[in-house]
């Protein structure tokens, strides 16, 4: 009996969907658009037993599986190869607890990320992971790929909000650690470890994740400036003056691009969106305006003005209405970010003359986001943009992935962030926790 047939056998049908079952799903690619081929077998079981179950058989028949959450992802971590069985834990969904004095919730790894913020609303809590795609993404894949969002220089990325995991490894084998406590120093960190590790150690089931109080009052702004030495500027006073929960900048370009030219007379060099917790916004501003740091900016008077701020920044608008769009994310040093911008446009730009570049991204945490329409998108010119995009990391020291993950489309450029030594370490993990090398092949290492 092969693995597919053992699947059938000792799942059913309506955990193991093969053949026609399969048309009309997305499982061929994350929302990277890159992925090609269909899966062999989609396992949506319901219950940890099921996953447990579904492993071991496809390890005793060394079957590689791609385990997807949302499909929001764009590294194409969650595509599937010719002969891949994907597992997809949809089905596995719900928030199970929240416990308001540990200031925790127990939640299942298919649950929408929206849902579990909504469950926390509704006890008077916060759950401070936050993202764009809140709506589709799921909690497993959050924890895989160690989201970050847009709140991460207030409150960290998915590891810091994580207190307790529960996952299955390659063979079958149950690892259950679902603590509510902030402090667990019981030898090596497997939560930490398997956080941002893409599903290529284990499968993710459970979460413990941390809950903060609700903020008296969110204070939301847009601001317009004038350099990137005063956009500097001006995170340095908002650091200092505010309890700072977001701080995004969108270069002149992507600002008009989305929208944002109906918010000021004219589309400023730098727009920048403030967010804090508590008051004192409108103060630092009228500081900053006399100062000279920004020469205008716009108070949310409303959620509603505020949610049509943030609009502009999460690029509904060009996502919905471009073709042939490439997506990179990258860390780099704060104060060499619009060097990066100006050296790398350009060089994309002599290379590519067709294309056109875009940046943005959660400069308060050093995360900047590119996007680049690539007519054609042709293969050669999108490995041009990656080449230029991630030699130009190398040289200034950062890092080619902050959020997105490596999956496959970065692969290749893992070297540039790590050293030899790092990549033979995470090698070593890989064979030690996923001997039969099952686990989505193919990506990370």
């Amino acid at each position: 009996m092969d693995a597919v047939a053992e699947l059938l056998a000792a799942l059913g049908p309506e955990v193991c969907l093969t053949g026609p079952a399969l048309d009309g799903i997305a499982v061929r690619s994350d929302a990277s658009a890159t992925g090609r081929d269909l899966p062999i077998a989609l396992l949506r079981p319901s219950s940890v037993a099921e996953v447990s179950t579904a492993l071991t058989i496809c390890h005793r028949h060394h079957q590689p599986v791609v385990p997807q959450g949302g499909m929001t992802g764009l590294a194409g971590g969650a595509n599937c190869r010719p002969g891949d069985v994907a597992l997809s834990l949809a089905r596995f969904q719900g928030v199970e607890e929240i416990d308001p004095i540990a200031a925790a919730m127990v939640v299942r790894a298919g649950t929408v990320l929206e849902t579990a913020q909504n469950a926390a609303l509704d006890a008077d809590l916060l759950l401070p992971i936050d993202l764009g795609a809140r709506g589709s993404c799921q909690i497993g894949g959050n924890i895989a790929t160690n989201a970050g969002g847009l709140r991460v220089i207030r409150h960290g990325t998915v590891r810091d909000n994580l207190l307790g995991l529960e996952a299955v490894q390659a063979d079958g084998t149950v690892l259950s650690h679902l603590s509510r406590m902030q402090k667990d120093n019981t030898g090596y960190d497997l939560r930490h470890l398997l956080a941002g590790s893409e599903g290529t150690l284990a499968v993710i089931t459970r979460a413990v994740l941390r809950l903060r109080p609700l903020p008296s009052d969110i204070e939301t702004a847009v601001c317009a400036v004038e350099s990137y030495d005063a956009v500097l500027a001006l995170l340095r006073m908002a650091r200092g003056q505010l309890t700072l929960s977001a701080f995004e900048v969108m270069w002149a370009d992507y600002f008009d691009l989305c929208g944002g030219s109906r918010l000021f007379a004219e589309t400023p060099p730098f727009a920048v969106i403030v967010e804090t917790e508590g008051s004192g916004l409108e103060n630092l501003l009228e500081k900053a305006i006399g100062e000279g740091v920004i020469f205008d900016a716009l108070i949310a008077q409303s959620e509603a003005e505020a949610r049509r701020f943030w609009e502009v920044r999460e690029a509904a608008l060009p996502e919905a209405h471009m073709d042939d769009i490439v997506n990179l994310d990258v860390s780099l040093p704060i104060a060499s970010i619009d060097d990066y911008v100006r050296s790398c446009r350009a060089a994309i730009a002599s290379a590519l003359p067709s294309t056109r570049s875009f940046f943005f991204g959660h400069v308060g945490d050093s995360n900047l986001h590119i996007m680049v329409q690539v007519p054609g998108y042709r293969d050669a010119d999108v490995h041009a943009v990656d080449r230029i995009a991630y030699g130009l990391v190398r040289e200034v020291g950062g890092m080619i992935s902050a959020e997105h993950g490596i999956g496959t489309l970065k692969l290749a450029w893992l070297g540039h962030s790590r050293c030899p030594g790092e990549l033979d370490a995470m090698r070593a993990i890989k064979h030690a926790l996923d001997p039969a090398g099952i686990l989505n092949p193919g990506k990370v290492i």
